[in-house]
C-alpha cells in the first residue's frame, strides 16, 4: 500500500482561515473521487503555537510542528495599514519552521501574500516566484534576489512553490491531485467543487486602478500624453521632442522611474482600455482594436493575448457585465 502524502498547513495568528482549510478540503474531496488503491492525503493542521486565532477572530486547533511531505503556507490580510515589517518580526517562530521544513527535505508552498514568509525565511533567494498581482511590486521590492512573475496562478521553482492571489490555492490544490491521483481525479474534484481548472494566468483578473503608481513627475507626464493619446501611432522621436529630451534619456529616464519602457506601458494602457470595452460594450473585437489604436484586429488580439493570458473573444465571454434589466 501506498504511504499517504503528508500535508501540512502552517496556522499562524492573523492568516486567513479559508486558506487554512481550502487546500485540505480539496484534498479531501479529491480523496472520496479517487478510487480506493490511490494515495490518500494525510493532513494537519500545525503550528509552533498552542493556540491560533486566524482572521475574523476565528479560533484554529492545532498540533505542534511535525515531519511533513508538503508544508503549506497560507496568507494574511495585508492592508494599505499593516505594517508589514511589524507583522513579519512577529512570525518569527514560524518562519523558523519553514526553515526546518525546508532543511528536513519537504516541498514549500505559499498561498497569496504567504510568500512573504517563505521570503523572509530566505526561501525565495534565486528562485522565481509569484504572489497576489496586487502585492508583486512589493515582494520584488522586499526579495530583490527573486523573479516575481505577477501574471503566473503557480510557479514551482526548485522545491519552493508560490501561488497567486486568493483563490489559486484551488489552482495549486488541483495540481498536486492531479500528480498525486491523475488527471481523471483532478477533473472530477474540480466539476464537484465547481473550481475552474482551465486556468493558466492572473492576469485577465489585473485591475489597474488598484495597483499603487509608479514614477515621478516625468513618468507621470509621459504616462498622461500617453493615455491622451493611445488611440494614435506610437512615435518616439515625437514623444521625446514633447518633453524635449532625446530619445535616450526619454527611454533611460522612463525605466529607471517605472521599470518599464514608454511602448510597454502603451501596449498594458491600450490593454486595460480594451478589457473595459469588452467588459461594458457591444462593439466587434475589431471595433476595440480601433478604439485603442490598432488598424489590425489580428495584431491587437496577439498583444491582448500576450498580455492578459485570454484572447479577446474568451475575455468578453467570462467577464462581460450582465445587461440590465428592463422593466
Amino acid at each position: 500500500m501506498v504511504a499517504p502524502l503528508r500535508v501540512g498547513v502552517l496556522a499562524y495568528p492573523g492568516c486567513f482561515a479559508s486558506e487554512v482549510f481550502g487546500v485540505p478540503d480539496l484534498l479531501t474531496m479529491a480523496s472520496h473521487i479517487a478510487v480506493p488503491q490511490d494515495s490518500p492525503y494525510e493532513v494537519s493542521i500545525l503550528s509552533p503555537r498552542r493556540r491560533v486565532v486566524a482572521s475574523g477572530n476565528a479560533a484554529i486547533a492545532v498540533v505542534p510542528v511535525r515531519q511533513v511531505d508538503v508544508l503549506v503556507v497560507p496568507g494574511f490580510e495585508l492592508h494599505p495599514g499593516l505594517d508589514l515589517d511589524a507583522t513579519l518580526a512577529s512570525l518569527g517562530p514560524e518562519i523558523a519552521a519553514i526553515r526546518a521544513a525546508s532543511r528536513s527535505g519537504a516541498a514549500l508552498v505559499s498561498l497569496c501574500v504567504g510568500a512573504f514568509l517563505l521570503a523572509d525565511a530566505g526561501l525565495l533567494d534565486g528562485r522565481a516566484s509569484t504572489t497576489s498581482w496586487l502585492f508583486a511590486g512589493r515582494l520584488a521590492d522586499r526579495c530583490p534576489g527573486t523573479d516575481v512573475r505577477p501574471e503566473e496562478l503557480v510557479v514551482t521553482d526548485s522545491g519552493v512553490t508560490t501561488t497567486g492571489a486568493f483563490s489559486a490555492m484551488y489552482d495549486f490544490a488541483l495540481g498536486l491531485v492531479r500528480e498525486h491521483n491523475g488527471s481523471r481525479v483532478a477533473r472530477a474534484t474540480a466539476r464537484v467543487a465547481l473550481v475552474d481548472d482551465a486556468r493558466s494566468s492572473q492576469a485577465p483578473y489585473v485591475d489597474a486602478d488598484l495597483l499603487p503608481a509608479t514614477g515621478s513627475e516625468f513618468s507621470q507626464g509621459v504616462k498622461r500624453r500617453l493615455d491622451q493619446n493611445m488611440h494614435e501611432r506610437y512615435d518616439l522621436g515625437s514623444l521625446a521632442a514633447t518633453f524635449h529630451v532625446s530619445t535616450r534619456s526619454l527611454l533611460r529616464r522612463f525605466r529607471a522611474e517605472t521599470g518599464q519602457t514608454p511602448l510597454g506601458y502603451l501596449q498594458a494602457a491600450r490593454v486595460r482600455r480594451a478589457k473595459h470595452l469588452l467588459e461594458t460594450t457591444d462593439r466587434t473585437v475589431a471595433g476595440v482594436a480601433a478604439e485603442v489604436g490598432y488598424r489590425d484586429p489580428g495584431t491587437f488580439s496577439a498583444l491582448f493575448t500576450r498580455l492578459t493570458g485570454q484572447r479577446p473573444g474568451d475575455y468578453r465571454a467570462t467577464f462581460k457585465a450582465p445587461a440590465e434589466p428592463t422593466s
